[in-house]
């Protein structure tokens, strides 16, 4: 689900994002996987609203059986071109994903091609929220505080299932 802004008059600015390791729908490599070593890729961003004041990343499975399936919830994140390869920050939270888990869970779906999207938010402040707050805490806290939106889409599909 793609949150908007309460506030309809503001415009929501493209931010492009990109991962050297992984093109816009294209695989994302085993490393970055529960079939490697499981940490979250780098994301390169551009075009990123001057007025940002943190930023938030949400890793989910289009795929999953049901709904979405969040893999990894982080806010708070200090306004940044590149989000580094198993990325943390002292001032950034990173929120509970649908596993229960404070932590990125890479790609882990079976022998089917799952779509897996990183969504990346440019918000006006801060979320004054706890790190155990899931995908549903953030979304209804930063719809009044969106800036910027983009997206970029990895594809995987497991190697131990085939």
């Amino acid at each position: 689900m793609i949150v908007f802004p309460r506030r309809l008059s503001q415009d929501i600015e493209t931010i492009d994002v990109s991962s050297e390791v992984f093109a816009d729908h294209g695989l994302v490599p085993i490393k970055y996987t529960c079939d490697g070593f499981n940490i979250s890729p780098p994301l390169s961003l551009k075009n990123i609203p001057l007025e940002t004041e943190s930023m938030v990343v949400i890793m989910e499975d289009l795929n999953a059986p049901i709904r979405s399936w969040t893999h990894w919830l982080m806010w708070n994140i200090p306004p940044t071109s590149k989000i580094k390869e198993n990325f943390a920050s002292p001032m950034s939270v990173i929120g509970k994903n649908d596993f229960g888990k404070k932590k990125y869970i890479g790609p882990t779906s079976t022998s089917v091609l799952h779509r897996y999207i990183f969504k990346v938010y440019a918000l006006d402040g801060v979320l004054p929220l706890k790190n155990y707050s899931t995908k549903l805490d953030v979304e209804r806290e930063m719809s009044a505080h969106i800036l910027g939106f983009g997206e970029l889409v990895g594809l995987y599909k497991s190697v131990k299932n085939n």
